[in-house]
């Protein structure tokens, strides 16, 4: 499920994820349900997302000039390009989409949908499974947050709760076994 070829990659994989635990952990605090629990588990969420990431990033700056997936000539940083720029548009178009159909309450799901979806062509790019199981599972949780219907919760909540722990479910192993291998290289 994780290739360890370049650690590199995968301590940044593990970066971004910890990053987005946080964020989407934020955004789940749009409205949560009453009481200051579910504010103290989307905390959790959020501080657990930036221990990824702060473990993780001066690690990937540390090993920067090791070996990556991604050869900034080559045909993978063409396709990595491309990617995130129709996830980007895709993004904008499905907001103001949302937005301006009066349905806002879809713009977290359909935002999750995009992140999601678009890590299962970076798992290919990147050579990593495990980005493809992230993806997944994200269009899965978003596809749920958008269609249950639900008076008591926003769908940016369900979005950020379920969310953020598969950022972290996917962040977690990545950043050991990136940090594993780079510990056993000389």
């Amino acid at each position: 499920m994780i290739d360890d070829a370049y650690p590199r990659d995968l301590v940044m994989t593990a970066a971004i994820f910890g990053v987005a635990a946080f964020v989407w952990s934020g955004w789940a605090q749009e409205r949560p349900p009453r009481g200051v629990l579910w504010r103290v588990v989307l905390a959790v969420l959020g501080v657990a997302g930036l221990a990824v990431a702060g473990f993780a990033i001066p690690l990937a700056v540390r090993h920067w000039s090791t070996a990556t997936a991604i050869r900034f000539e080559g045909p993978a940083w063409v396709a990595y390009l491309v990617v995130v720029a129709i996830e980007v548009v895709a993004c904008i178009v499905l907001a103001v989409w949302a937005s301006r159909s009066g349905r806002s309450d879809l713009i977290a799901p359909l935002i999750l949908a995009v992140v999601g979806i678009h890590f299962i062509p970076l798992a290919f790019v990147f050579g990593q499974p495990i980005m493809a199981w992230t993806g997944v599972a994200l269009a899965v949780v978003a596809v749920v947050a958008a269609v249950i219907p639900s008076s008591d919760t926003t769908r940016s909540f369900r979005c950020g709760l379920i969310g953020a722990p598969v950022f972290l479910l996917a962040a977690v192993p990545s950043q050991v076994v990136g940090r594993a291998a780079f510990a056993a290289c000389p």
